[in-house]
């Protein structure tokens, strides 16, 4: 089933399942969980991917959808993608699925994703502070190739990360693996690869600004930041040179599309820019358009 276009008001890049249906929370998670409430001030719910398929439909939205497979270098149980998968089948007008796969299984990972592609997903979700992995690594190389030889994505996070902060040695988790010229590297050797630079890229904005001005196939998500407290240097890209480039997120449930929409909305984006990071430009990029 095709999602309706016309009817839908928004398509949300960046969304988490973050238990399974029936499964209790890994401990580690919990852990994390507990130290990102103080960073963030609250905490966050804890959704399900059929729990997020409701609460985007009463939204009339579309939501790219994934778990962070991080098992080597974390240590929490992954969600899996299968539940994400069953439930996007499940749920195809409201639900996009993307997988996660720790790219330290090697080939057991090349297998895996070749087996997630035959089954439907859209893209693959990297998160290279959790998954302790250096994008430009060429060990890391077959992975990409698998997904660049399908015509899909790959979307990786970037910028600093609320996951480990305040705990001691911020978890063990290292800034510096998402650094967004690590993927500049990728970007280049693979430019087949339709690649999202996952949010705004502190500490590192002007670097992710450059890549998607230079590399035709990289594109940056809004997610994971109030627009309120974005930068005057990302505003000004979204209204010239990257309009056709950037993508509405949320990184639900850290953050609502509906507080993320509402302070979109205030500020000094054009008006012919707008349609474009909320809807337009994330239609192309996902082939939804038929292109």
């Amino acid at each position: 089933m095709i999602p309706n276009l016309e009817q839908i008001t928004a398509i949300d890049i960046h969304v988490h399942a973050e238990r399974n249906a029936g499964e209790p929370q890994d401990p580690v998670t919990a852990q994390v969980l507990e130290a990102a409430a103080a960073y963030f001030g609250g905490h966050p719910p804890q959704p399900t991917a059929q729990e997020v398929a409701d609460y985007y439909r009463e939204r009339n939205m579309l939501a790219v959808i994934f778990n962070v497979d991080d098992e080597a270098g974390m240590g929490r149980r992954r969600l899996g993608n299968q539940e994400v998968l069953e439930v996007a089948s499940a749920n195809p007008d409201v639900l996009i699925p993307f997988a996660s796969i720790d790219p330290h299984k090697g080939k057991l990972g090349v297998r895996e994703a070749r087996e997630l592609i035959a089954a439907g997903v859209r893209g693959f979700k990297f998160h290279p502070n959790t998954q302790r992995f250096s994008p430009n690594d060429t060990e890391f190389y077959p992975l990409y190739e698998v997904i660049a030889e399908a015509g899909l994505i790959a979307l990786f996070h970037s910028g600093t990360t609320g996951i480990g902060a305040g705990m001691p040695g911020g978890g063990g988790i290292r800034l510096k693996y998402s650094n967004p010229m690590l993927v500049d590297d990728v970007a280049a050797d693979f430019p087949e690869l339709k690649i999202i630079l996952a949010h705004p890229s502190f500490p590192w904005q002007e670097e992710a600004l450059a890549i998607a001005v230079h590399k035709p196939n990289v594109y940056i998500d809004l997610s994971g930041w109030a627009p309120k407290y974005f930068p005057e240097i990302l505003i000004r890209y979204t209204n010239t040179q990257l309009k056709h480039k950037m993508l509405f997120g949320s990184d639900y449930p850290l953050i609502t599309p509906d507080r993320w929409l509402k302070e979109f909305a205030e500020l000094p984006i054009k008006d012919e820019v707008r349609p474009l990071v909320l809807k337009q430009n994330a239609t192309r990029l996902l082939g939804l358009d038929g292109s």
